[in-house]
């Protein structure tokens, strides 16, 4: 049984400067820790043959499949609000693009398969831990309903990788509408290369705004769209507590999808101002601030294209400030909307925005978990007496209290039964994320070479709206000596 990709590589069609040719590294000993069986068969992608040793060579980069046309793509970015004219795919390799059953084109890359153009210096691995991290939670925004790259598979290397102490390689095969970043349009502009910028434009619009060619102006149809993407894109962020952590515009898709799963992590007790990166020591990337890095990310796209959005500078100005200004109206529109189903609220009024602030106001004084809070609300607006269970979740319970009188008076003028109600709600409210404390068991068990706690964190986190008493365990809060919580980039 042999593996096949039917592959057409797009990307690889575009010439230099894009990307360079670029073979992935062998490494000594390949093997599955794990496949994503469904993903693969979504994929068109025949999942026996890739669970074997030849599915181990090709996810691993040490055999190359017919077809891939291997190479590493060419950036820039803003990191920490500093421009770096030319950072790359430094430890990952695109080994090409497949067309799935839904008739989507999607990249295959393989991330921590060797040095490449772009390393300056690095050797171009990935650690098992950092690995199995962004299999954890792309997978579980995935069935989180929130554009996401996915995994589809860990090989660990059988060789070590030194940070600061040895530690077991791995290679991830990243799956995503595409890698064009926010920073691979900042690469071309700092290069002055405009005709480069048109065609990566062109090639944007065909693969993600087909409908913006026929726009009077295809590129600022082109930026709408994004702005848009990102707009939907950090609302349902916010709505589930998570934080990128890194939102460099290297690490901003074009394609509106969650991307480069470094320093992220959901949060336990809402707190605005909250940051897990090591290396975010001033904030920037808190959770309170990624609308507004989110819009600053799309000034930088809206400054490379300027000159395609009109021709006299100062009218081209006007229309990326326009469509700036949209993404903050579409960003608080899916915001507003987001929380008052979370809530539970069906119709419309002025006063919900309100509502839903000083809700979030009170969860942060008084440290209240944030998913369990929402969840908790789906069963106390069926049953009252179920107010108990969530006020308990505040450190001063009686702060809930105001506020919950507030809230049923709004739900007593809807119509809508307390069951179907309740039914709205837990469909948008988890009652399961990949809680720190979890993610960190299942990266150390695995690391020693155990596998099952990281297998059954990925069974619980596949359907999260679920109450399932098999994984109840997975919703509860984490212990005390847990709040403290930091990530570390896994570079």
């Amino acid at each position: 049984m042999t593996a096949h990709f039917s592959f057409d590589n797009s990307y690889a069609r575009l010439d230099a400067p894009f990307h360079r040719p670029t073979l992935p590294t062998p490494v000594p000993a390949p093997r599955l820790v794990q496949l994503n069986r469904p993903l693969a068969e979504e994929l068109g992608l025949d999942p026996d043959a890739l669970d074997s040793q030849e599915g181990a060579e090709i996810l691993s980069g040490n055999r190359i499949p017919r077809g891939a046309e291997p190479i590493a793509a060419a950036y820039a970015g803003h990191q920490f609000g500093n421009f770096v004219p030319q950072l790359g795919d430094g430890r990952a390799i695109l080994l090409g693009e497949v067309v799935d059953r839904a008739g989507r084109r999607r990249d295959i890359q393989l991330k921590g398969s060797g040095p490449t153009p772009f390393s300056r210096g690095g050797d171009g691995r990935a650690a098992l831990g950092p690995v199995l991290r962004e299999y954890i939670v792309s997978e579980a925004m995935a069935a989180l309903g929130i554009p996401t790259t996915r995994a589809l598979a860990a090989v660990a290397t059988g060789e070590p990788v030194y940070r600061e102490t040895a530690l077991p390689g791995a290679v991830l095969t990243r799956v995503a509408a595409s890698h064009v970043r926010i920073g691979t349009f900042q690469f071309l502009a700092a290069r002055g290369d405009d005709d480069a910028i048109g065609r990566l434009a062109d090639h944007v619009i065909a693969r993600h705004d087909p409908q913006a060619a026929e726009a009077p102006n295809p590129y600022r149809a082109l930026l709408e769209g994004v702005a848009r993407r990102q707009a939907r894109l950090v609302a349902r962020w916010m709505q589930v507590g998570f934080i990128h952590g890194v939102m460099n515009t290297d690490n901003m898709s074009i394609s509106g999808e969650t991307i480069d799963y470094g320093p992220c992590a959901f949060m336990d007790g809402y707190d605005p101002a909250t940051v897990f990166s090591s290396i975010d020591r001033n904030g920037r990337y808190a959770y309170a601030n990624q609308p507004g890095i989110a819009q600053w990310n799309l000034t930088r796209l809206a400054e490379c294209l300027l000159s395609r959005l009109d021709p006299d500078e100062s009218r081209a100005i006007e229309i990326a400030q326009d469509i700036l200004a949209g993404f903050a109206e579409a960003f608080n529109a899916a915001y507003v909307q987001g929380f008052r189903e979370k809530i539970g609220l069906h119709d419309e009024q002025d006063e919900d925005a309100a509502l839903i602030q000083d809700l979030l106001g009170r969860m942060a004084r008084e440290t209240a978990d944030f998913t369990l809070t929402f969840r908790g609300l789906g069963t106390a607006a069926e049953t009252p007496e179920a107010d108990a269970s969530v006020r308990a979740l505040f450190a001063d319970p009686a702060a809930y209290d105001g506020w919950a009188v507030r809230w049923r008076a709004r739900l007593a003028a809807e119509s809508l039964a307390p069951a179907a109600r309740k039914a709205a709600m837990d469909a948008v409210n988890p009652a399961v994320i990949p809680r720190n404390h979890r993610v960190e068991e299942a990266l150390a068990a695995a690391i020693a070479g155990d596998t099952a706690p990281f297998e059954r964190l990925n069974a619980a986190l596949a359907r999260p709206y679920e109450d399932r008493p098999d994984f109840a365990s997975y919703a509860a809060l984490p212990p005390e000596r847990e709040a403290a919580y930091r990530t570390f980039c896994g570079t």
